[in-house]
């Protein structure tokens, strides 16, 4: 046969066994008057297990153990902002020790070498200052001693009055009351010139303390230019507000001092912070198992149990009467993407029931005060009056109406769940 004949009977085939398949569907739920056309079939079978009556949280991850490394705040001039050189990539695992973030730190070393010859041309000026005062010292000190002598001559002199005229006498006197008052003159001035030589060389050696402490000021903001771990981990990148969006702080980027940078924390031991409305907190307690699941990764799963509540609630965001007590989970077991800032839902257990039937709640109808689950059998369905126990927002406990591994019919439509 040809091709094109063989192609068109094929996709005749293929066309009336959808049309078939579609007319079985439709004679089927033609007898369920609550179906319409938009819902699709769904069948769902009675089991027998535990029920888990659960409260449904949502939070964020976060890390037990973790410290944030930010821009260095420093002192001096152009440190209010800094240019990253060097960053440690997102997620890869850190020793304490490891550089994480490296900032440029020209402007640093520049300033501690202009300070460093600050200090040297002090020290020069100390220095020779030193040995102007030992000279000075040095002839003061002569002079004295030449005054003090011409003191002594000058009382031998006037102890010759008696022998002498009188005019020599007088002149004798007058000698040593010059030699005194310049001998007291030297002394005077002695004693002043040695605290302006103190005074001078204080004030050099203030400034040579200043300059001192401003090399080693410029020094230590060079060494914190770069930041190591301080403790081991999983480097997480901050995100920070660039060009009107979010986005991870990235080499070659200039950020402001005390912005943080990176997170260190420890992947071993995460948690999940969330908020529990005031109606809800009387449920929970401390040690309550805990199903966490992963808005970002739906597959994956953890228990955990809670930790700790807060005993005083703070202030709604909707409502100043609502109450908003704050709730810690410890997560068990560690996976690579377990990381904070991760939204997470949190599923509490409340209550448990053993060893009892559970069906969807979708596969039950409430008509007054009844409540009617419809069976499958075979190429037949049945409406049967139920008992329902305990519910939960997805699960019903069936204590009467229903078999174990019975198929009941879910009302479940295109657009969702009713």
């Amino acid at each position: 046969m040809p091709r094109e004949p063989r192609l068109r009977l094929g996709l005749i085939l293929a066309a009336l066994l959808v049309a078939a398949g579609a007319a079985g569907a439709a004679l089927l739920w033609a007898r369920d008057p609550r179906t319409g056309p938009g819902d699709r079939p769904s069948t769902s079978t009675v089991t027998r297990r535990d029920f888990v009556e659960s409260l449904r949280l949502t939070g964020t991850v976060e890390a037990v153990e973790s410290t944030t490394i930010a821009t260095p705040r420093l002192t001096g001039p152009n440190t209010q902002s800094l240019v990253i050189t060097r960053l440690v990539k997102a997620g890869a695992p850190v020793q304490q020790g490891d550089l994480i973030v490296e900032f440029d730190r020209q402007t640093q070393i520049s300033t501690a070498l202009d300070r460093r010859a600050e200090l040297d041309d002090l020290e020069q000026q100390i220095r020779k200052r030193e040995a102007a005062e030992l000279a000075a010292r040095a002839r003061d000190d002569s002079e004295i001693l030449l005054a003090e002598t011409s003191v002594a001559r000058a009382k031998l002199d006037t102890g010759k009055r008696e022998v002498v005229s009188r005019i020599l006498a007088e002149q004798y006197q007058q000698a040593l009351e010059r030699a005194e008052a310049t001998l007291t003159q030297l002394r005077t001035t002695y004693a002043l010139k040695r605290k302006a030589a103190e005074a001078d060389l204080a004030i050099l050696k203030i400034r040579r303390d200043r300059a001192d402490n401003a090399m080693r000021q410029a020094e230590g903001n060079a060494e914190r230019m770069a930041v190591r771990a301080p403790i081991d981990g999983m480097a997480v990148i901050r995100t920070v507000w660039k060009s009107n969006t979010m986005s991870e702080v990235q080499e070659g980027e200039e950020v402001r001092a005390g912005v943080p940078v990176v997170d260190i924390v420890n992947p071993e031991a995460m948690r999940v912070r969330a908020r529990v409305n005031q109606a809800d907190v009387s449920e929970l307690r401390v040690g309550q198992p805990v199903r966490v699941g992963l808005d970002a990764y739906p597959d994956l799963a953890f228990d955990g149990r809670i930790a700790q509540i807060s005993p005083i609630g703070v202030v709604s965001t909707l409502s100043p009467r609502v109450r908003i007590f704050l709730v810690l989970v410890d997560i068990d077991g560690s996976h690579p993407n377990l990381m904070p800032d991760l939204t997470a839902a949190l599923d509490v257990e409340i209550a448990r029931v053993p060893n009892v039937l559970v069906v969807p709640r979708d596969a039950l109808r409430r008509d007054g005060e009844a409540t009617f689950a419809r069976v499958l059998q075979g190429g037949s369905s049945s409406e049967q009056r139920v008992e329902v126990g305990s519910l939960s927002a997805h699960e019903a406990v069936v204590t009467s109406g229903l078999a174990e591994g019975a198929v009941v019919a879910r009302h479940v439509s295109a657009r969702g769940s009713r």
